[in-house]
């Protein structure tokens, strides 16, 4: 019963409409905006390596991602700016907003940023938190159904706290993206590679792309509490 609990959409409804709203938003910016090209004719890539250069990190690689639409990422641990292909490639405003943010944290990792460390951090605990907690809790509630109260109880909490680890981990990475958008519009006007409105158009894309962590954050938390809601009151009972 406690796998069908009418409750959870209680608690899941707010995350899963924003999200749902997000990615709307997301796909609708990126849409618009990979067909608008630039007037200096920078690709994605070529933007990436102005803005790293810029400042002094010339050892960070651009790559091109094998991995699938909107797969762009940097990777700390070989100092690597990985591009999708519609970004790499395109010399389109979306292309170039895409591109300035993962630079963003390229200059957040030279410069220690610590929500950023932080971040990589969780990453072990956050993974293992999201993939195996909910298990661990439920299986804490089944064994209180059978009659193992105190046990089931304290296997329920472990599961509550590791699941809090991937909350944890939704919440730090606001800022670590908000920062690397602003450091990526800054960069962007500073080294003049936008010319006229094709900044407003980056603004959009980058807003519209922040909107998806916010609702990753709010899903998380809200099923957080959904499991403490829930725990409490088997105890009650």
């Amino acid at each position: 019963m406690f796998y069908f609990n009418p409750l959870f959409y209680v608690f899941a409804l707010p995350g899963l409409l924003l999200g749902l709203w997000a990615q709307s938003r997301v796909k609708s910016a990126f849409n618009k905006y990979s067909k608008v090209r630039t007037e200096r004719g920078l690709t994605g890539a070529q933007i990436a390596r102005v803005l790293l250069d810029s400042q002094g990190l010339h050892n960070v690689l651009v790559e091109e991602s094998q991995a699938g639409t909107l797969s762009d990422h940097y990777d700390p641990r070989s100092k690597t700016l990985r591009l999708s292909p519609e970004v790499y490639r395109t010399p389109s405003v979306a292309a170039a907003g895409v591109a300035a943010h993962e630079m963003g944290h390229a200059v957040q990792d030279s410069k220690g940023y610590a929500p950023l460390q932080l971040r990589s951090a969780l990453v072990p605990a956050a993974s293992f938190g999201s993939s195996l907690a909910p298990l661990i809790f439920f299986a804490g509630l089944m064994l209180q159904i059978f009659g193992i109260p105190t046990i089931g109880n304290s296997v329920a909490w472990i599961g509550i706290i590791l699941f809090g680890a991937a909350v944890v981990f939704t919440l730090i990475t606001l800022p670590v993206e908000f920062d690397a958008s602003k450091r990526a519009k800054q960069l962007l006007k500073s080294q003049s590679v936008l010319i006229g409105n094709e900044a407003k158009g980056v603004d959009k894309v980058l807003d519209a792309a922040a909107l998806t962590y916010v609702a990753a954050a709010v899903a998380a938390v809200g099923q957080l509490l959904y499991y403490v809601f829930i725990l409490m009151g088997s105890r009650r009972r």
